[in-house]
């Protein structure tokens, strides 16, 4: 093939494909999350609580006393992202950060008691944003759905902690 044609089939294959906003996937699921995170920042506000906090805190009710580094493998976020909302999270008195006894080069990352206490007033929130999202499927229709977006994250290699749950 030469590089004339070669050009022309390219811009061939541009001109037949588009992005159709109604039929793209990638613009559904940005425009999905984008609705979502909305929704639980409006929910989570009047707790004093931002978007940005509710990723962290998430992995800390879970699993708490984490490094750094492990909270932001956890929440798949930079390094320099997680030690800003960690300062953030400490100014508001949610956590606070300890050196690691074992290995003084590691600080593990703490929920104080009014990080705890935040745990049931927003994950009953989150659930609510959740079940409105959802209002209406069947829970076979959910389980699908949840199969079909793990199968895109597989496809992309974007499954964090390989089967380990990162929910909302």
């Amino acid at each position: 093939m030469t590089d004339k044609t070669a050009h022309k089939a390219e811009q061939a294959g541009r001109e037949s494909f588009r992005f159709e906003p109604d039929t793209s996937v990638g613009f559904q699921v940005r425009m999905t999350h984008r609705a979502m995170q909305r929704a639980l920042q409006a929910r989570i506000a009047p707790a004093g609580a931002t978007l940005g906090m509710w990723y962290f805190l998430r992995a800390l009710w879970s699993e708490d006393g984490l490094t750094q580094r492990e909270l932001a493998d956890r929440t798949g976020t930079m390094e320099p992202t997680t030690m800003s909302a960690i300062q953030s999270m400490e100014e508001k008195g949610l956590v606070r950060r300890v050196r690691n006894e074992k290995d003084r080069r590691k600080i593990n990352v703490h929920l104080t008691v009014k990080g705890r206490a935040l745990e049931s007033e927003l994950l009953p929130v989150a659930a609510e944003v959740v079940a409105t999202a959802v209002k209406g499927f069947s829970e076979r229709e959910i389980a699908m759905l949840l199969e079909l977006l793990r199968g895109i994250q597989n496809n992309l290699g974007a499954v964090p902690g390989a089967g380990e749950e990162v929910p909302f």
